[in-house]
C-alpha cells in the first residue's frame, strides 16, 4: 500500500490506516525508538503513542512525505519520553553515548531566547549535511538523528566498524569547522 493510500485511510478515518501504517513503518519505528529508549516496552508505547498523534493530526493535516512525517513524530515523542523518564536507570540505549559525542560540536540551548538561534542552527546543519552528502551523510544521520550505534551503522551499510567511527570523527570534525565558519556559537 502506498503512502498515498494510508492517508487516505486517515482521511476517511478508517482504523484501518494505523494497522496498514504499522505494517508499512512499524519496524522502522520501533527500531528507531528502540535506540533512544533502551527498552522493548517503552519503544512499543511509543510507537503506539505516535500511531495516536498521526490519527489525532490526520486530517486536517496532509504530510508531503508521510514517512518522514510518522519518523518525526516518533523520534519526538521517545525523545520527550527518554527526559522524561529516568533512561540512564533503564540502561539508557544509545542516546547517552550519542548526546556526549555531539555535544563536543553542538552547544545545549535550552532557553526561550535561543529559540532563533536553534532554527538558524537547524539550517546550518541541514545546509553542512547536503554539502557532505553521500554516505557521510547516511552515516551522521544514522547515528544523530535515528541513534542507531556503530555496530548497526556498520552491519546495515556493509562496512567496517572503524570505518563507522573515522567517518564520524572526521565529520564531526567538519562541522566543527563549518559552524565556526558560519558564526554559530559552540
Amino acid at each position: 500500500m502506498t503512502d498515498n493510500d494510508i492517508m487516505e485511510l486517515y482521511f476517511s478515518r478508517s482504523e484501518n490506516a494505523i494497522a496498514e501504517t504499522d505494517k508499512k513503518y512499524g519496524a522502522y519505528c520501533r527500531s528507531m525508538t528502540y535506540s533512544i529508549l533502551g527498552s522493548r516496552e517503552d519503544s512499543e508505547e511509543c510507537v503506539n503513542d505516535t500511531y495516536l498523534k498521526v490519527w489525532d493530526t490526520i486530517p486536517p493535516e496532509r504530510p508531503r512525505k508521510f514517512g518522514a512525517f510518522l519518523s518525526a513524530i516518533a523520534r519526538n515523542i521517545a525523545l520527550n519520553m527518554r527526559r522524561s523518564r529516568s533512561a540512564v536507570k533503564r540502561g539508557g540505549g544509545n542516546a547517552e553515548a550519542v548526546y556526549d559525542e555531539i555535544a563536543e560540536v553542538v552547544a545545549d540551548s535550552s532557553t526561550v531566547e535561543s529559540e532563533f538561534d536553534d532554527r538558524e542552527l537547524v539550517r546550518t546543519l541541514n545546509a553542512f549535511l547536503a554539502s557532505v552528502g553521500g554516505e557521510k551523510q547516511k552515516i551522521f544521520m544514522k547515528r544523530y538523528y535515528h541513534f542507531r550505534s556503530v555496530s548497526e551503522i556498520a552491519e546495515e551499510m556493509g562496512i567496517s566498524e572503524e570505518k563507522v567511527k573515522t567517518t564520524l570523527h572526521r565529520t564531526r570534525e567538519k562541522l566543527k569547522k563549518y559552524l565556526e565558519k558560519e558564526g554559530i556559537g559552540l
